[in-house]
């Protein structure tokens, strides 16, 4: 199979968390690709807004928040998914008995309700600014697309069985993980860009490396994990790489013959 189609993460899988930049062999990847005429699409949890690390490489779309915002080259909105009012609603209701840090990707920008220690390193880790804070009474009022949950696991699984019932949650870092509405997710995204660029799922290929990624992975024809994976995401894959810091993107790619 030759890809006419090929999703990309940035953090962990495009751009290293040691050096916050993208190798110099997946840049040559990237740019190979383009000239055989193979679509690039962009599928991160990050905010669209937040997307400020693919130094000059061109992409023909992104996929933002885990799914919930598609763009095309040019910004324009191909497909967006907000959370619902009712969910909002009960979260806001929660908070006010159970306080946690919260984060908030809206169509007025992004905020947090209060500053969480955390919140510092991994503004480190993905290079990233810490949103202001505002209320959350104002800020259920906007357009939702993702919420960023800084609970363990057993506090997540009692948010999405009593608060965010109609939610998808998806966990890539230990502290965090990212909500969405449900049955929207990175592989939503992938649909919608095969749609728009009226490409059959059998001509498409994805890379990433966390939990988030998992869907995608598991949708495309061929989904390959970087070797600095977690195990979970490298099991739901069809190839595992190198790491991103020894050339993984690249060598997959060659692997494969396609570039």
């Amino acid at each position: 199979m030759k890809p006419k189609i090929i999703f990309f993460d940035i953090d962990g899988t495009l751009v290293s968390f040691d050096t916050h930049s993208i190798p110099a062999s997946a840049k040559t990847a990237i740019n190979q690709l383009k000239n055989k005429d193979i679509k690039v699409v962009i599928s991160t949890g990050r905010a669209f807004c937040d997307i400020n690390n693919l130094e000059d490489l061109e992409f023909d779309g992104y996929i933002a928040s885990n799914g919930t915002y598609c763009v095309d080259t040019k910004g324009e909105i191909i497909a967006q998914h907000q959370l619902s009012k009712e969910s909002l609603k009960r979260l806001a209701l929660y908070l006010d008995e159970k306080p946690f840090c919260c984060e908030f990707i809206t169509n007025r920008g992004n905020f947090i309700n209060f500053h969480h220690d955390v919140l510092n390193s991994l503004s480190e880790l993905v290079n990233i600014p810490i949103p202001p804070i505002k209320a959350v009474s104002e800020i259920i009022e906007y357009d939702v697309f993702q919420l960023g949950v800084f609970v363990d696991v057993e506090r997540e699984i009692e948010l999405m069985n009593n608060v965010l019932t109609d939610c998808n949650s998806s966990r890539w870092h230990p502290v965090f993980t990212d909500i969405t509405v449900k049955n929207c997710d990175k592989s939503t995204g992938v649909d919608c860009f095969l749609a728009y660029f009226g490409i059959e799922k059998d001509c498409s290929m994805a890379f990433g490396d966390g939990g988030n990624d998992i869907s995608m992975l598991k949708h495309v024809a061929i989904g390959v994990a970087m070797g600095n994976a977690n195990d979970d995401v490298k099991a739901a894959a069809d190839y595992v790489a190198d790491p991103i810091d020894k050339d993984g993107i690249f060598n997959a790619l060659r692997h494969f013959k396609i570039i």
